[in-house]
């Protein structure tokens, strides 16, 4: 275990680095940077805030100067917050993207491991048609699409949430809702598929034919066993719903990481798209690397060594 996890640490580095690398050299690549706006600078107040960050300096110098504050934990001044360093952007904004996705996570994984189960166990029948229906619609309809339409049913016509912000704990049910929607029709859908496949086994027949009780073959063995593709979704899916949804966030008036990523690609804040990019890296990498963990948890017949 400790080989495996030392030999994934080690490739993780090299993948940090070279996603690192390539959002730089594609940044500088693109025109314009971010200090040509519409108002255009003065040419000696464009030349200074160059100089002040180091863009005044060869694209060699400012990479290995970045990578540098990068080892030291710094991810450096952001160019269009003055006075704040992409630390604090992310520090600020990343803990509010984390409550919203957690709960969007549990909402996700609670009511997709329910509807799949459902689904599996009644197979053909009204409630397998139905979970089967509400996944269909989830995963089809625009995640954006739904949120408008929750807005407009729940906040202004019904009143039962908040359309904006999160002020108060019932702010949190409609952009949770939102953004674990696809995720937990994606979940019922795959949950049905391989609980089915799992229940149709030798072993589950022999434990038939011993006369256990259909309940303990299916929770005690079935549904464990058919967690396996789930939890290979579970990693990219903390990744992607923790850092959070630019969508989501504007429509709800969330000042989360999603939205402060996309504003800084309008920006050309180099140093924000590079924080950010890097933070989504090492995020995403070490959910894998758990998932990766998992698999031995739950099913000790897979060996992470081989």
């Amino acid at each position: 275990m400790s080989k495996y996890i030392l030999k994934r640490l080690i490739y993780s580095v090299i993948t940090i680095w070279i996603v690192l690398s390539v959002t730089f050299l594609l940044m500088h690549l693109i025109p314009g940077g971010p200090f040509d706006e519409e108002k255009k600078l003065p040419p000696q107040i464009k030349a200074n805030l160059e100089q002040k960050f180091g863009l005044d300096k060869p694209l060699i110098n400012q990479y290995t100067t970045y990578l540098n504050s990068i080892l030291h934990g710094e991810l450096g001044p952001s160019m269009r917050y003055e006075g704040k360093t992409v630390n604090e952007v992310i520090s600020y904004s990343f803990p509010v993207s984390a409550r919203v996705g957690v709960l969007a996570v549990i909402f996700a994984l609670i009511l997709g491991l329910f509807m799949g189960t459902v689904a599996a166990l009644n197979q053909g029948k009204w409630q397998d048609s139905t979970s089967m229906i509400i996944a269909t619609l989830g995963v089809t309809v625009p995640n954006f699409v739904m949120a408008t339409f929750f807005i407009y049913l729940f906040a202004v016509k019904l009143r039962w949430f908040p359309a904006v912000g999160l002020d108060s704990p019932s702010g949190y049910v409609l952009p949770s809702v939102a953004l674990g929607a696809y995720s937990m029709s994606f979940i019922a859908r795959l949950s049905r598929s391989s609980l089915l496949e799992v229940i149709r086994q030798d072993y589950i027949k022999v434990a038939k034919a011993k006369g256990l009780s259909e309940r303990k073959i299916i929770y005690k063995h079935a549904l464990k066993n058919s967690l396996i593709p789930i939890i290979t979704y579970i990693g990219p899916l903390f990744a992607a719903i923790l850092t959070g949804s630019f969508v989501i966030e504007n429509l709800f008036g969330i000042p989360g990481l999603g939205r402060e990523f996309v504003q800084s690609i309008y920006n050309r804040d180099y140093t924000t798209i590079l924080g950010v990019t890097i933070f989504y890296s090492t995020f995403l990498i070490i959910c894998n690397l758990i998932v990766d963990i998992l698999y031995v948890i739950i099913d000790p017949r897979i060996k992470l060594e081989s």
